[in-house]
C-alpha cells in the first residue's frame, strides 16, 4: 500500500531544535510512524517533555542536550545516537535562527554568527552523519530553511542570507551525495512557533494582516511543517533530492506587515 511508504519502523532520526515548535512536531511525527528519535536541543527540561510524550505513545526516543553551535557537542550527539540505537537513517537540521536587525546596525560578527548557526552547524552534523547514513543503506537529510531565503524584507539580511545559503547548500550536497543519500529542504513561511505565536496572539490586528496576505488565509502550524518533514524523511519521497519545497500557505511575497526602518 502507498501509505506504507511513510512508515519508518526501525529507522533512526536525529532532530535538532526538538524541544519546541517545528522540531518538536517533527520529532513527534517521525516517532508516530515508527522511527526512533534522537531529540536534540539546548533546553533539557523541554526536551525531556518531548521524549516523554513520544514514550507515552509507545515510541522510542532519546534526549541529548546540545548547542549546535559547538562542534564537540554535535560529535557527542552522534556518539549518543549510535550508542543508543546503533544506526542512523535521517537527519533533520531544524535548529537555527537570527533576530531581525537593520543592515546599518548589523555587525560582521553578528552576520557570521547567523551563518554559523544556520549553515555551518547543519553542514557539520550532516558531514558527521554521512558515513552512518551510507552504512544504513540509504539516508535522508532534511534542512529547515525559510521563505525569507527568497522573499525580501527589511532587517533580515543576516537571517535571509544565511537561509539562502542553507537552501543552496542543500542542492549542492544532494548532487554530491546522490544516489546514496538524499538531501532536501523546506522553505518555511510564517508559522506559529513558540517565537511567532506569542507575537500574533498579543496583536489580533497583526495576525489579521498576516492572514490577509496569505492566500490560504491562515498562518502555518508546526504540524503543517512536520508533515512535509515526514514526506522528505521517509520512503514516500524516494525519488526526490536536491529540492527546496515551499511550505508557506501560497505566499509569493513576505506577509510580515511591520516595516523596520533602515536608518538611512
Amino acid at each position: 500500500m502507498l501509505l506504507d511508504a511513510f512508515r519508518m519502523n526501525d529507522r533512526v532520526a536525529i532532530v535538532t531544535g526538538a524541544s519546541a515548535g517545528i522540531g518538536r512536531a517533527s520529532a513527534l511525527a517521525l516517532a508516530e510512524v515508527g522511527a526512533r528519535v534522537v531529540c536534540v536541543a539546548r533546553s533539557e527540561q523541554k526536551l525531556q517533555a518531548v521524549v516523554e510524550s513520544i514514550r507515552e505513545q509507545g515510541g522510542q526516543a532519546l534526549a541529548v542536550t546540545c548547542d549546535v553551535n559547538e562542534a564537540a557537542q554535535l560529535e557527542h550527539v552522534m556518539a549518543r545516537c549510535l550508542e543508543a540505537f546503533g544506526r542512523l537513517d535521517v537527519v533533520v537540521n531544524n535548529a537555527g535562527g537570527s533576530p531581525p536587525k537593520p543592515a546599518l546596525q548589523l555587525s560582521v560578527a553578528e552576520l557570521e554568527a547567523a551563518f554559523h548557526f544556520n549553515v555551518s552547524s547543519a553542514f557539520l552534523l550532516t558531514r558527521l552523519a554521512i558515513p552512518h547514513l551510507v552504512a544504513a543503506g540509504s539516508g535522508s537529510v532534511v534542512n529547515i530553511s525559510s521563505a525569507l531565503s527568497h522573499f525580501v524584507e527589511s532587517a533580515f539580511v543576516a537571517y535571509g542570507t544565511s537561509k539562502a545559503a542553507l537552501s543552496h547548500m542543500t542542492r549542492l550536497l544532494a548532487c554530491e551525495l546522490a544516489p546514496k543519500i538524499r538531501v532536501n529542504a523546506l522553505a518555511v513561511g510564517a508559522t506559529l512557533t513558540d517565537a511567532l505565536a506569542p507575537v500574533v496572539d498579543s496583536s489580533p490586528e497583526l495576525r489579521r494582516k498576516m492572514e490577509a496576505r496569505t492566500p490560504l488565509a491562515r498562518l502555518g502550524t508546526p504540524e503543517d511543517i512536520a508533515c512535509a518533514v515526514l514526506y522528505l524523511a521517509s520512503g514516500a519521497s524516494a525519488w526526490v533530492t536536491g529540492k527546496v519545497l515551499e511550505i508557506d500557505g501560497g505566499t509569493v511575497a513576505s506577509n510580515w506587515p511591520l516595516k523596520i526602518p533602515s536608518g538611512i
